[in-house]
């Protein structure tokens, strides 16, 4: 976590802009506050105004006098290009651009259009899920196609924070999420969709109830994401295609078959 003194500074990279001041958004502006100077702006201003210390910008065009020399988007997928369209007229033209968006889609496309740098990354985890006091076994993801002094700045901001960091393609990255978070998350909505009461007793069925309640306390755009990720979808076949396997083992009641499926999947989860 934080050590809160200034470690040295990233050349060329001095003022940050933060767009949306969600959970994310406002840890963001609070952490990077340690490399950078760094403003905030959110169309609902009173949510801005809850982060005490820093800069709040009154109007999108107010970025054009802050200068920023990194712009970092961190509004939902669903809003990510869209709010870059409001704000490229009012940036420098050395300005980089970034996300941290969890899916990239059409993100490729739109900064190959405009040809400016910009640097994409995902911080793999929830402010509200993860421990924010020790991150060791946390997980960040730098896009390869990212401009060679963004990746250098998020590289030391994430590993002050003790965070692991892989590099991907675009596509790599989209992928490896497919695989890394939906099929959790369709698990976990799977039993969450079958509960019928909370009050059970027994150790295993309240650990997978606490999974489910942390993940729907995170954002229904960022689970959306996720899931309508182009990506997705093979990865519920797959769990769909095991779901009917294992309904035809219990319908032959087939021990022989139940041991060799057991100890197959001993062998996926052996690290």
């Amino acid at each position: 976590m934080a050590s809160g003194k200034k470690l040295e500074k990233i050349e060329g990279i001095k003022k940050i802009v933060i767009l949306g001041a969600g959970r994310m958004g406002s840890w963001l502006a609070k952490e990077m506050t340690f490399l950078a100077q760094v403003a905030v702006f959110d169309r609902d201003i009173e949510k801005a105004k809850a982060l005490s210390g820093i800069k709040v910008l009154g109007s999108i065009n107010e970025i054009e006098n802050f200068c920023p020399d990194l712009l970092i988007n961190s509004v939902n997928l669903q809003n990510t290009i869209i709010a870059f369209e409001e704000v490229l007229p009012w940036l420098p033209a050395h300005c980089l651009l970034a996300d941290i968006a969890s899916v990239k889609g059409e993100l490729p496309k739109y900064y190959e259009r405009w040809q400016r740098p910009f640097v994409s990354s995902h911080p793999m985890f929830g402010p509200t899920f993860a421990n924010l006091q020790q991150l060791s076994r946390e997980n960040a993801i730098l896009i390869r196609e990212s401009d060679e002094k963004g990746k250098r700045f998020f590289r030391q901001f994430y590993q002050r924070l003790g965070l692991n960091i892989y590099e991907y393609s675009f596509e790599e990255h989209d992928k490896i999420i497919a695989y890394s978070l939906t099929v959790p998350f369709t698990s976990t909505m799977v039993f969450a969709a079958c509960l019928e009461t909370t009050a059970v007793p027994g150790t295993t069925f309240r650990k997978h109830l606490e999974i489910a309640q942390g993940l729907l306390n995170e954002d229904d755009y960022l689970l959306a994401e996720i899931l309508f990720n182009p990506f997705s979808l093979p990865q519920l076949e797959k769990i769909t295609q095991r779901l009917e396997f294992l309904k035809h083992i219990i319908r032959q009641k087939d021990y022989e078959e139940a041991i060799n499926f057991f100890n197959r999947l001993r062998v996926n989860i052996r690290s």
